[in-house]
């Protein structure tokens, strides 16, 4: 089975936030109180009841006041940080439309993926279990699009076979981000301005600072205490306990 993706065309988002409700609804995900904070985006952020969400970048140009608009999403990446970094087999894994799942109950809570997402895409449940964007695999599964494809209006949102939708995306003539990064993305964009005024980095990287703690310093600790534990048990063994000088001191005078 080919790799699929989604194609997200930013330049024909209306912010309308059909995506945000249809994946709530699909989910079952249930509402979270906000509050105003001097702009229409809202939710402020992805949380363990936001899969997706669109977030509204203002900017002005050439004096004039404009917004741009981004689905932010976990990207589906086709080299994943979170799962190169999951200690847990099985916590999250790729599916064979090449997504991302998760499952909660091999969730470890260990917070690794947070740390290796170059995104900021991965949150915590009450459970303290991760949990994300998961393309809706169940639907996908059964011969149906996604959730938030479905609901989008305005054909911002596409999802199909990656091949087909990165030719598609070259042929508009648009900027199209997310081709080639990280063993290519599941999430590409089509955007209306540079990756940055999207906050999108334009060449997103796994951290190795997460890579050295998990995999050099974090053994190196564990191997230390056992080691200084094995020693101690060895001196016991070998030598026998320790006695303090003063004790033999003490037993020397009472003896006298």
């Amino acid at each position: 089975m080919g790799r699929k993706a989604f194609l997200i065309d930013t330049t024909r988002c209306t912010a309308c936030r059909s995506c945000q409700v249809a994946c709530k609804q699909w989910n079952k995900l249930p509402a979270e109180a906000s509050v105003n904070r001097g702009s229409y985006e809202n939710p402020p952020s992805l949380s363990p009841h936001i899969y997706n969400k669109i977030e509204f970048v203002e900017k002005e140009q050439g004096g004039e006041f404009q917004w741009l608009f981004l689905n932010k999403r976990c990207m589906h990446c086709g080299d994943a940080g979170c799962i190169k970094v999951c200690p847990s087999s099985g916590a999250l894994y790729r599916t064979e439309d090449g997504m991302v799942g998760f499952n909660k109950e091999k969730c470890i809570a260990c917070n690794y993926c947070v740390n290796g997402c170059p995104f900021d895409v991965p949150r915590y449940d009450a459970d303290k279990q991760v949990t994300k964007c998961h393309a809706c695999i169940d639907r996908i599964a059964a011969g149906l699009q996604p959730a938030c494809v479905k609901a989008c209006p305005t054909g911002t949102l596409q999802f199909g076979d990656r091949d087909t939708l990165i030719a598609k995306a070259k042929a508009s003539g648009k900027t199209l981000y997310g081709e080639n990064d990280l063993g290519g993305l599941g999430a590409l964009y089509l955007l209306d301005d540079a990756p940055e005024s999207y906050s999108l980095p334009e060449k997103p990287v796994i951290p190795a600072s997460i890579f050295l703690w998990k995999d050099v310093i974090k053994p190196l600790g564990i191997f230390g205490f056992w080691g200084a534990v094995g020693a101690a048990m060895l001196h016991y063994v070998t030598v026998g306990p320790k006695r303090l000088e003063e004790d033999e001191q003490d037993q020397g005078k009472g003896g006298e």
